[in-house]
């Protein structure tokens, strides 16, 4: 019986055209990353027709040139995955149609992988001791989540936000104190400048439900104080902006994964998604998983944004768990997790 599994895996849900070979869902051969940020900044955002047309450019460069660092040759992958929800369709299709032709010519097993599953597999890349069950927060610019991880591919969610996601608000707030996009790593860098105390933000509690979340609020205060400053000819200070918000983001967050983590009796937690490269964020449940006696495991900020190899990690517990998918596999953009 063959000992090593290898997974060539595809993630083109955003604006990165990624492709990775992983060995045993937790040794990373290699990992290949086009990033569009460039190409989307001057647009404030990411434009998906532009995104879509982009991976097509990229996608087959970026796939030999994983297997070329990772020193192996198609026919010797064991299974081809890809990203098959959610994201952008356009984009998301090009990866699909891509793995698709790749695994019948070259006589593979198909998986489709959710791409909220790679993010919270990431962790197993960079902590290799970490198994199941764990309390896993997922925060991205599409997503916020508060997960019970209780097996391989076996999902259930604690917590959502009800609005707008972190990293969506994060944006946004970028953008209304002239910083432009990708606004979570520079509201990070300008808030260490700045004072979290300034202004009180507030910090919004969802009555009926513990574990979820609610950005719109908050964005929407920091988008009337700069409207307030403004008429009433008064300065403002971005750094105490971008500070305070932060500091508002990371008490919710930290605050309502903490108490899951609690309620839930176990005692290791883990963060995943781009947000979760956020050093305030890092840093902050660091300091309260110490005070409170909780393991804690984050991943690389290189597998927290969106990459190829997480999907590599997930697809290898789903091919052990005997998953496979069909050539009618299509992209699924609202994929929800736990979905087949």
């Amino acid at each position: 019986m063959k000992e090593d599994i290898l997974i060539l895996a595809i993630e083109s849900s955003c604006d990165e055209t990624a492709a990775s070979v992983v060995k045993n869902g937790r040794t990373v051969l290699s990992n290949v990353i086009f990033s569009q940020i460039a190409l989307h900044t001057q647009y404030g955002g990411v434009v998906p027709e532009i995104a879509s047309r982009k991976h097509i450019e990229k996608i087959n460069q970026v796939i030999s040139e994983a297997l070329q660092q990772a020193g192996v040759t198609l026919a010797e992958i064991d299974a081809v995955a890809v990203t098959y929800g959610p994201g952008l369709v356009g984009a998301l299709l090009v990866g699909v149609a891509t793995a698709k032709a790749l695994a019948f010519a070259a006589k593979k097993p198909l998986i489709g992988v959710h791409h909220i599953e790679g993010h919270i597999c990431a962790n197993y890349i960079t902590n290799p001791e970490l198994e199941p069950p764990f309390i896993c927060l997922v925060v991205s610019g599409g997503h916020t989540h508060l997960v019970r991880v209780t097996d391989y591919g076996k999902y259930e969610i604690l917590g959502r936000t009800r609005d707008d996601a972190a990293g969506e608000a994060y944006d946004k707030v970028a953008r209304a104190i002239g910083l432009g996009y990708p606004g979570g790593p520079k509201i990070d860098k300008l808030a260490k400048e700045g004072n979290p105390k300034a202004i009180p933000f507030p910090r919004a509690h969802v009555a009926d439900a513990p574990y979820d979340f609610s950005f719109s609020g908050l964005k929407s205060a920091v988008l009337n104080y700069l409207n307030s400053c403004e008429m009433k000819g008064e300065p403002v200070n971005p750094a105490d902006v971008a500070a305070s918000f932060q500091d508002a983001v990371v008490d919710v967050l930290v605050t309502r994964a903490i108490m899951a983590v609690k309620e839930s009796g176990m005692n290791r937690f883990a963060i995943a998604g781009g947000v979760a490269s956020n050093s305030a964020i890092r840093s902050a449940f660091t300091e309260r998983c110490r005070q409170e006696g909780i393991v804690f495991y984050r991943p690389e900020p290189v597998f927290c944004t969106d990459n190829a190899a997480m999907i590599g990690s997930a697809a290898y517990y789903e091919y052990q768990n005997g998953v496979r998918h069909g050539w009618d596999l299509n992209a699924i953009p609202n994929l929800k997790l736990g979905e087949r």
